[in-house]
């Protein structure tokens, strides 16, 4: 059934596909996952296949910190764990079949960027690499694999090497992408300011505790000074998703064709607002989820544009987002 299902996702097309490949992922989930099939009993939805994703109730995504979610009987073959922090329990995903992953971060990155070979990629995350569990991590390698450029790897806090390789792949008129976390971007800005003229810089976000929290705006704007780039891209992905959606410096995001953003009313948890241009909480379509859950609210604040893409605005507190699961409980 998945491995049906795992072709139709990544070969959708348009806005129709998208919604009968959905449906087929929801009544896959609802009728093999224990955990969301009592959740929806518990919500009161009746069973059945839905004739809009609107219908569909969204998972909390507190719920793979305190449950494991999955959807049929294979046992994982990886599990991929987020930071979290002492006062927080981090979520897992629970992910048995990690082709899944691995073809939803290459055709994500080929449908935005192009093929990941003709690119030099320098990753600096020194805080995901001292974790052997980072879905993050586990990305980046792969892409780095699939790099033909001399000098492709992670970098971390190693900062005078990447400067002289980035040189050298830029002598050699070579696309150059170099992905950090917020905090590294920074203290690679602090410390080299090199010139990265022609180079894609992409932040994923978080500061981990290592620096004051500061707006995406603020960031994007020492980055594009210090590193003499005009615009900063950003990557928007969680441990609990296996597709990343894109910002190439804008400050709005883009999904590929297997993913969808909508927007959920901040007060009903339950309502998708189906009119663009109004803040709430995001919740996330992600088919490449076929084993775990492909319906997630998560914890985040956004707002969604007329032409699809979204904007990252905040977090909610914790108390908002576990909404839904208060009720299950």
């Amino acid at each position: 059934m998945t491995g049906d299902l795992s072709d139709k996702i990544f070969a959708i097309k348009d806005e129709e596909e998208f919604l009968e490949t959905a449906l087929s992922v929801f009544l896959w989930q609802s009728e093999n996952s224990l955990l969301y099939g009592r959740y929806l009993s518990a919500l009161g939805r009746p069973g059945g296949k839905p004739r809009r994703i609107e219908e569909i109730p969204f998972l909390p995504v507190t719920f793979f910190r305190t449950h494991r979610v999955v959807t049929g009987n294979i046992e994982p073959s990886v599990v991929f764990e987020s930071s979290g922090t002492a006062a927080t329990i981090p979520g897992k995903h629970y992910v048995s079949d990690i082709s899944l992953y691995e073809r939803s971060f290459v055709n994500c990155f080929r449908h935005f960027y192009g093929d990941p070979s003709d690119y030099f990629i320098a990753a600096i995350l020194p805080s995901y690499s001292e974790r052997g569990n980072s879905s993050l991590v586990y990305m980046m390698n792969g892409l780095i694999k699939r790099s033909s450029k001399e000098g492709s790897g992670f970098y971390n806090n190693n900062f005078p090497a990447l400067v002289r390789k980035a040189e050298a792949a830029a002598k050699r008129r070579e696309k150059i992408l170099v992905l950090g976390v917020s905090f590294a971007l920074l203290d690679l800005a602090g410390r080299n300011s090199p010139d990265l003229g022609g180079a894609i810089v992409m932040e994923t976000g978080g500061m981990k505790g290592r620096r004051k929290e500061i707006t995406r705006e603020e960031l994007h704007a020492v980055l594009k000074e210090r590193l003499n780039v005009d615009t900063v891209h950003s990557e928007y992905g969680m441990t609990e998703l296996l597709s990343q959606a894109y910002s190439s410096g804008d400050g709005k995001f883009r999904c590929p064709p297997w993913m969808k953003v909508m927007i959920r009313d901040p007060h009903d948890p339950l309502e998708i607002l189906s009119t663009p241009g109004r803040t709430g909480g995001i919740s996330i379509v992600d088919l490449a989820n076929i084993n775990s859950c492909s319906f997630i609210a998560t914890g985040d604040l956004g707002r969604l544009h007329n032409d699809g893409s979204f904007e990252v605005l905040g977090r909610f507190d914790d108390s908002d987002v576990r909404g839904c699961n208060l009720m299950f409980e």
